[in-house]
């Protein structure tokens, strides 16, 4: 494993992650390990009305988030394939602790560490960020009807949620090298040379980890 690459791309709705994953898989010709989110027959309802649906809504992706993490590790990351993932498991707690009252949050906290403690840990997490109108535009261009009814300021409250997660992550996983972006200066889907930006950055990460690209 850690010789193996394993990079996670993460942050807010609407900022890029599965466009940047798919890239970097092209590039190195990674294994692309894609969230699984229109599937989820609770979100739709989530983001009409979060309280009501936000526990269905988080042990859904939480459950099939597993069987994939643990489907990639027996079939990739176990045989020192390359993988290339557009989330990070931790994300699941940034959004519910965002919408779950605290009793739900306990109980959600319990089967997450239970079904987390031997998921496999990338080398890298590329953290995008952007600000709030810049995520909300790429949201209206993407033109998904299940988001359609999202909140700029359930939006606005999640982006700051992510900041204060992965500069958490980083105090607590040292080890683990977070790759910082702003979306509101880079646009590596127009823009090639952004794009190769965050691709050197990434091949040094790796290569100064003596995990090769």
């Amino acid at each position: 494993m850690e010789g193996t690459p394993f990079i996670t791309v993460e942050g807010p709705i609407g900022i890029g992650k599965t466009s940047l994953a798919r890239a970097i898989s092209e590039r190195f010709q990674f294994a692309l390990l894609k969230e699984i989110v229109d599937e989820n027959p609770f979100l739709g309802k989530f983001y009409e009305d979060i309280e009501e649906w936000s526990f269905q809504t988080e042990m859904f992706f939480l459950c099939n988030r597993y069987k994939q993490l643990g489907d990639i590790n027996e079939h990739y990351i176990s045989k020192n394939q390359p993988v290339v993932a557009d989330y990070h498991i931790l994300k699941n707690l940034i959004f519910a602790q965002r919408t779950l009252n605290d009793q739900e949050y306990k109980k959600y906290l319990d089967i997450y560490q239970i079904l987390t403690k031997d998921m496999p840990k990338p080398n890298v997490i590329i953290y995008l960020n952007a600000s709030l109108d810049t995520l909300l535009n790429r949201i209206k261009l993407r033109g998904r009807e299940i988001e359609r009814n999202i909140s700029p300021l359930y939006l606005e409250q999640l982006s700051l949620d992510y900041e204060q997660a992965m500069l958490h992550f980083e105090q607590q996983h040292p080890e683990i090298p977070v790759l910082r972006f702003n979306g509101d200066v880079l646009d590596f889907v127009k823009n090639e040379s952004d794009l190769q930006l965050i691709i050197d950055q990434l091949t040094a990460s790796l290569r100064k980890r003596s995990v090769q690209p």
